[in-house]
């Protein structure tokens, strides 16, 4: 009896939920995103579901919206992610904890020491989800006047990519021999000195931080144009997927692997999780219910600024009760939320109004109904080659994260499709992906030389 697939589960926390009106939904958490007590006990709850990682969004500007919206959001601010999971990882013995750090405005030498010194403090659980970042707001906030274009962001991330990962490998795994008797501390020869110098960096090294204990933490991309999809196929081993139809979903998975084995790379050492909006109920009529309870507390003001974030131009001028013009000009702002926004109105024949509403909550993959209900769509995405697993987001907590956990799991695990326990101690581990050789001081780096 061949056993059958195991599903990855993270858990995409911004640091809370990603609904608009989940701080004020009946008996949630209003200051959860500051609220550290809080953070840890959803973390220990997810430890508990046997959750892969916590995986936490991040933002380098206020969201670019207008006022009225502005001030109803919950987003406007939260914690620095490199800040918050050193803490969450002390009260933590398993789970994974990925971050999200910016490759447009953030120096590699920088980030490259924050994820190795995370991956030491959390034991070889950390994971850094690279983005390129879309808010034009940001680049304000970095001594730059606009936002970088598109594609050179994303030839600036590839590069990025490179220098952070090389100088991960600046050591060999036994460089620190720390000798007593002799008082050498390191074996200068198991040293690595990258001196890069391209196009868009140039950083000397090494770093001053041990090879992290999973040599590298894993590496985490969420882009979904060409763009976005080339670069996970060549430096991915998870992708948070967009949500959408099953077949959107197999279509997406079918490219990103077909991209990676091109390339030569394993498709099975790339993880793809699509969010997964999951509302929990003791029938199908209460799990709508509680979306619907949640989806009235969004105002409208919310709702477009939402669809005006995803399509890079102000949603407000758009007549609400017709759809979409079909003129929307491309903007330097992100092309595959631009894409789906329009797909989504052309798709279900929405007026402007109603996208509104949708984005506003959650517009994406929304799976609700029993546990019974909810594994079964899990299992035909898994099944029908639509995914590795999901980044399940919460509609308010902590009751939705304990309905998950506590309703849901339990439901994957009698299935088979879940883990009971930890498979092993890293973060790599539990996602079944390998250790990367170092490519300064592997067996191949040696019989090259």
């Amino acid at each position: 009896m061949t056993q059958k697939r195991q599903l990855r589960l993270g858990a995409f926390m911004r640091p809370v939920s990603i609904h608009t009106a989940a701080w004020r939904y009946p008996g949630g958490t209003p200051d959860a995103n500051f609220n550290l007590k809080a953070l840890v006990q959803y973390a220990q709850t997810l430890e508990r579901g046997k959750f892969d990682a916590f995986f936490m969004a991040d933002h380098l500007a206020v969201l670019n919206m207008p006022m009225d919206a502005l001030k109803r959001s919950a987003t406007v601010t939260s914690f620095d992610p490199l800040t918050l999971l050193p803490a969450l990882a002390m009260a933590t013995r398993h789970l994974g904890l990925i971050a999200t750090a910016s490759t447009t405005f953030e120096p590699a030498y920088t980030i490259a020491r924050r994820f190795a010194s995370l991956d030491h403090i959390s034991e070889g659980r950390a994971g850094w989800n690279l983005v390129t970042t879309a808010n034009p707001d940001a680049a304000l906030n970095f001594g730059m006047d606009d936002q970088m274009p598109h594609a050179e962001r994303y030839a600036r991330a590839r590069e990025f990519y490179d220098v952070v990962t090389g100088l991960w490998d600046s050591w060999a795994d036994d460089a620190f021999i720390r000798d007593v008797e002799s008082g050498i501390y390191f074996d200068p020869a198991r040293m690595h000195v990258l001196d890069h110098k391209g196009k868009y960096l140039k950083v000397r090294g090494p770093l001053n931080v041990a090879r992290p204990i999973q040599g590298w933490p894993v590496v985490v991309q969420a882009g979904a144009s060409d763009a976005g999809r080339q670069l996970a196929a060549e430096t991915a081993e998870v992708v948070f997927a967009a949500g959408g139809p099953l077949k959107s979903g197999q279509e997406f998975y079918a490219d990103v692997k077909a991209r990676a084995a091109r390339i030569g790379r394993n498709p099975d050492h790339i993880k793809i999780l699509p969010g997964a909006f999951v509302v929990v109920g003791s029938s199908l009529d209460e799990a709508k219910e509680k979306r619907a309870r949640l989806d009235s507390l969004v105002n409208y003001d919310s709702g477009i600024a939402a669809v005006s974030m995803a399509l890079g131009v102000d949603a407000r001028k758009f007549d609400p009760d017709k759809p979409l013009p079909d003129d929307i000009p491309e903007t330097e702002a992100s092309k595959s939320g631009r894409a789906r926004v329009i797909e989504l109105g052309k798709r279900e024949n929405l007026t402007v109004r109603e996208i509104a509403g949708r984005l506003g909550g959650y517009g994406g993959l929304g799976m609700l109904g029993t546990p019974q209900m909810i594994a079964d769509q899990m299992e035909e995405w898994l099944e029908g080659g639509a995914c590795d697993g999901f980044n399940v987001m919460f509609p308010y907590l902590p009751g939705g994260l304990d309905d998950f956990v506590d309703k849901v799991v339990p439901e994957l695990q009698r299935r088979g499709l879940f883990r009971k326990e930890y498979e092993g101690t890293t973060l790599r581990e539990n996602l079944g992906l390998p250790r990367p050789e170092n490519r300064f001081f592997s067996a191949q780096a040696k019989a090259a030389e």
